[in-house]
């Protein structure tokens, strides 16, 4: 198609007005601006937008050379926001940029993660519109910090309140998720009831505890606070762990054990593989709301799907 001659125009017609300070980049860009309608401005006047090289210092507001370029090659105005440029000339990441690294890079491991493979990949793959440095760089120092932030107090309260939470996500993404893969938000009706009733609770689960290096009987369960807290922060040091492990959030973390029963090393495994070990399937909020269902028939669909001993700890799971 024709490289359109309104390409730096705004809305209203009048003539994008670019600063760019002399030297190869001005001239390299100046007839590509021109041929579009725009207009270059002699100093940064008000209202004209300034330019700056990927790399170099930056005042605030300014914004990446490639703006124009992209314009061009897409033949159409493309709104400033995601070339604008941190003060220190890097160009700056987007919210849909931040999101697209997450989804990447989850379940990925620690190892891979932190090595140079998985970011060459991403860049090849125009995942953003940055070098694979920078976005090893983005995950590493910013992102992943802030997924790792652990619970700062053992307050079973608060525990409950992030099983709530988790468990409010996956009533509302589940019915639109498959849900074999593991960065899908499952709906465990009555399970995020079971998980939020206290740390205590998760942790001292009948048989098939979800933490049985801890493991208690129902009738010794601890009934103090001091108890109490050892009991949630060894959930929290869990949580951390797989966290860590596979570099995921704590919602991710929390759907996997729900989607497991409860089952420690059935959940690593899940967060490692998207599957199950015994190769049979994780349990969805249409599989908990079937085993609601006070039907033999029913009941021995579930076995046949997961196997009897499996239905058996979903019960004990559930009424825990």
């Amino acid at each position: 198609a024709a490289r359109s001659r309104s390409l730096f125009l705004w809305d209203d017609g009048r003539p994008m007005r670019f600063y760019l300070r002399p030297g190869l980049a001005k001239l390299r860009l100046a007839p590509l601006v021109l041929a579009g309608g725009g207009r270059l401005c002699r100093v940064l006047e008000p209202g004209a937008v300034l330019l700056a090289q990927p790399g170099e210092a930056a005042a605030d507001g300014a914004v990446s050379t490639e703006y124009v370029t992209e314009c061009v090659e897409r033949n159409q105005r493309l709104p400033l926001e995601p070339f604008l440029l941190a003060a220190r000339g890097r160009l700056a990441f987007t919210e849909a940029e931040d999101a697209a690294l997450l989804r990447a890079v989850r379940g990925q491991g620690t190892v891979r993660v932190s090595g140079c493979a998985l970011w060459i990949e991403l860049e090849r793959s125009g995942l953003t519109r940055h070098s694979w440095q920078a976005m090893r760089d983005r995950y590493l120092r910013h992102l992943r910090p802030r997924l790792w932030e652990p619970p700062r107090t053992e307050d079973p309260t608060q525990i409950k309140g992030l099983f709530a939470a988790a468990n409010r996500e996956f009533e509302s993404t589940e019915s639109e998720s498959d849900s074999s893969d593991v960065a899908e938000l499952s709906t465990q009706d009555g399970v995020g009831k079971s998980l939020g009733e206290t740390a205590s609770d998760l942790k001292t689960g009948p048989e098939d505890s979800a933490f049985p290096d801890i493991q208690l009987q129902r009738q010794e369960r601890p009934k103090s606070n001091c108890s109490s807290s050892s009991v949630v922060g060894q959930v929290v040091k869990t949580m951390e762990h797989f966290m860590e492990k596979f570099a995921v959030d704590l919602f991710t973390v929390t759907q996997a054990f729900l989607k497991n029963s409860g089952d420690v090393e059935a959940t690593s495994y899940f967060l490692q593989t998207g599957q199950r070990s015994d190769g049979y399937p994780v349990w969805s909020r249409e599989d908990d709301l079937e085993l609601q269902k006070d039907d033999e028939h029913v009941r021995n669909k579930l076995i046949a799907k997961f196997g009897a001993e499996n239905v058996a700890k979903r019960i004990a799971f559930r009424e825990s």
